[in-house]
């Protein structure tokens, strides 16, 4: 365990920052999910939706460290390719 003073201040930094990631990750994963979802049901409105919820938990997951970038777009690019793939 820590013995300093500033070494103890990091855990409790990192107990809430680990936290704050595991919460937006999961957060995208469940908007994965129900945009995939919606897509097997082939709806084009709730198809939409889900995909704009999903775009923007992964925006916000980037933008807030907890993905990459790169991670964030790939994902939405894969489903928007499916999502067009479905209203086409």
């Amino acid at each position: 365990m820590a013995n300093t003073k500033s070494a103890l201040k990091r855990v409790r930094q990192t107990k809430v920052r680990t936290a704050r990631n595991r919460a937006l990750k999961s957060n995208v994963k469940s908007a994965r999910k129900s945009a995939l979802a919606a897509i097997e049901a082939g709806d084009a409105t709730t198809v939409q939706t889900a995909y704009n919820q999903f775009a923007s938990a992964a925006d916000k997951a980037a933008k807030r460290g907890a993905i990459p970038k790169g991670t964030a777009d790939r994902l939405k690019g894969r489903i928007a390719a499916r999502m067009k793939a479905v209203q086409a």
